[in-house]
């Protein structure tokens, strides 16, 4: 069973059905019991970092995440849910968040962002859009390098260590696009609407072991 945690934002249902397309049983629920007593735990989100960090706390699953990640098994973070894990985001002012990774989360809008014809760039990256893979990754089995997916987002990662970096993708600056830690997968990218290829990442998430 795999727990999607229900915090009141995010495109559940649409995560929620991607993972029974590739035959994964997946349960959206805010429940901390189901959630710590899942196989694994799916993170998601849209919408404001700061709002998301205050519904999690509000529900109290805030250490329910935490334990989830500690416990060993698998989790996956998706959009706002891999922006989450770091320490803290500039979005509408420095804003905590969950700490499990070291690094913070910056705007688009300070990089000056043109195209290679010297265009400014629109933000919000919006869109499908390559993603280039470290090798060994578990989750791109299958999925060749390169590939395109879906990303809708105005800000976007830095990890403090380079060494987690999964993904990268360029939008007029190079940005990480997916991070891999012992046991945490999250991406930028909305596997969910990004048709075979995200759905064959969800399958092999489906089929990690803690």
């Amino acid at each position: 069973m795999i727990a999607i945690i229900d915090y009141g934002m995010g495109n559940l249902r649409s995560v929620q059905k991607a993972f029974e397309a590739v035959g994964a049983e997946a349960i959206v629920t805010s429940d901390s019991q189901k959630i710590l007593s899942a196989k694994s735990v799916v993170l998601p989100g849209v919408g404001a970092f700061k709002d998301c960090m205050e519904n999690l706390e509000k529900l109290g699953l805030i250490d329910t995440v935490h334990k989830s990640v500690k416990s060993g098994k698998p989790f996956l973070g998706i959009c706002l849910g891999l922006q989450l894990l770091f320490n803290q985001s500039e979005e509408f002012g420095q804003v905590d968040g969950l700490g499990i990774l070291p690094g913070k989360v910056v705007g688009f809008k300070n990089a000056h962002l043109s195209s290679d014809s010297g265009e400014p760039l629109k933000i919000p990256h919006m869109g499908w859009n390559t993603v280039r893979v470290v090798p060994g990754n578990p989750l791109f089995d299958s999925v060749p390098d390169e590939s395109y997916f879906y990303f809708v987002h105005s800000y976007y990662i830095v990890p403090q260590s380079a060494s987690i970096i999964a993904t990268t993708t360029s939008y007029g600056i190079d940005f990480t696009s997916g991070i891999h830690h012992e046991n945490i997968h999250a991406f930028q990218f909305h596997p969910e609407k990004s048709q075979r290829l995200g759905l064959t990442i969800l399958k092999n998430f489906s089929n990690l072991h803690g």
